[in-house]
């Protein structure tokens, strides 16, 4: 069995791990990926971005970095992703080794989500170098902003990655464990303007926004629409987010005045992605007539513009289906028991699967994720960075 060199993987990992790329800030860490591939002999040709930063709504730095690597001609084409950004909380991380493990060394995140899946891709191809390992030509993906929607999956140039005929994801703890699907997810968002109104003087002329909003929610909890819902038609679940007032900030101001806006954000969840809507159109419903129930003296009534967006969509593996079965074979050939999982959250295999190439996703040590107890496993990444040589390998 080809190993891999562990000095190596993991100077790789402390490499990657003490480079700031929060999401949508992606630049800096982009460069030291093209960089360090550079260094095993990939060609500039073939270390390209492409221009998802332009189409994604948001602000963000760089494309999407996607690699060709050659190989036999003769095989099909295989595919590896990882996503380069990390959490806001891992701003200023600085990584440390503290035995079997690399933990943050101050009070910050660690950014293992993902670069545990980004050195492992890395330390995959100098093993296949140095081994001189047979394998077919090889795609590897380095996405922009997962963390904060998978915006970098859903705006990926498929037409740059070359056709792979098996693909795999490295997002997550366990190389055994083998992610075959996961929830879709809409996210929703209302702004509620009611009326302005002295509240000492004229409380009754004015429409509180805040109130509104507090009947509709009280109605969607009271209904079994909030929080984990289990209804006949389906399961899934919602949460409310933020709420916010005309420019962001405090939602309203001084206590003598009636608060005529907020707006909230939220999200809803399944797996079954008409019940995802079924949920949205609960909170819709809930919103607007809570709008109809709350008039002023003067008639006046609240505006509810209530609106939505598919964030990522459903999907699932076929367990049978070639790419499975081939990664179930690869981690039993390490001596380990393979584990076929459905998530609760999004990944940027979601929208893979969407774009026609369903990748099973599979962990190299990442543990207590967006918290300031994250750390990485070194054995744990160091399996991961096995598995993903055999998942390459002819």
């Amino acid at each position: 069995m080809t190993d891999v060199d562990r000095e190596q993987a993991i100077a790789y990992l402390m490499r990657f791990l003490a480079v700031e790329g929060t999401t949508g800030h992606e630049g800096a860490i982009g460069e030291e990926i093209a960089g360090a591939l550079r260094e095993l002999g990939v060609p500039d040709s073939a270390i390209r971005f492409d221009e998802a930063h332009r189409r994604i709504p948001v602000p963000t730095e760089a494309g999407n970095l996607i690699v060709d690597v050659a190989g036999d001609g003769s095989l099909p084409r295989r595919m590896f992703s990882a996503h380069r950004d990390t959490v806001p909380l891992c701003a200023g991380a600085r990584p440390k080794l503290l035995g079997d493990r690399v933990v943050p060394e101050g009070n910050t995140a660690l950014g293992g989500d993902d670069r545990t899946g980004v050195a492992c891709l890395v330390a995959m191809l100098a093993t296949l170098r140095r081994e001189g390992v047979r394998h077919p030509p090889l795609t590897l993906v380095f996405t922009v902003r997962e963390e904060s929607g998978l915006w970098g999956a859903r705006h990926l140039d498929v037409g740059m990655l070359g056709k792979p005929a098996l693909a795999f994801n490295v997002d997550g703890s366990s190389a055994e464990v083998l992610t075959v699907g996961a929830v879709g997810a809409s996210r929703w968002e209302v702004e509620i303007t009611g009326k302005a109104a002295h509240a000492g003087l004229h409380p009754e002329e004015g429409v509180s926004a805040p109130m509104v909003a507090a009947m509709a929610l009280a109605t969607v909890q009271r209904r079994g629409w909030f929080g984990r819902i289990r209804h006949a038609g389906g399961g899934g679940t919602s949460n409310v987010g933020s709420l916010a007032g005309r420019d962001g900030g405090v939602v309203g101001g001084p206590t003598n005045v009636v608060t005529d806006y907020v707006k909230i954000e939220g999200e809803a969840r399944s797996h079954d992605e008409r019940f995802v809507q079924k949920i949205v159109d609960a909170y819709r419903r809930a919103f607007v007539a809570a709008g109809e129930k709350l008039p002023g003296s003067t008639g006046a009534t609240a505006r509810v513009d209530f609106s939505s967006r598919v964030q990522y969509h459903p999907f699932r593996i076929d367990p049978e289906s070639e790419v499975v079965a081939f990664a179930r074979e690869r981690v039993g050939g390490l001596g380990l028991t393979p584990e076929l999982r459905v998530s609760d959250g999004g990944l940027d295999a979601n929208w893979l699967a969407h774009h026609g190439i369903p990748a099973v996703t599979f962990g190299a040590g990442q543990r207590g994720i967006h918290s300031v107890d994250e750390h990485v496993v070194l054995d744990d990444y160091l399996t991961g960075c096995r598995l993903a040589v055999a998942l390459a390998r002819a």
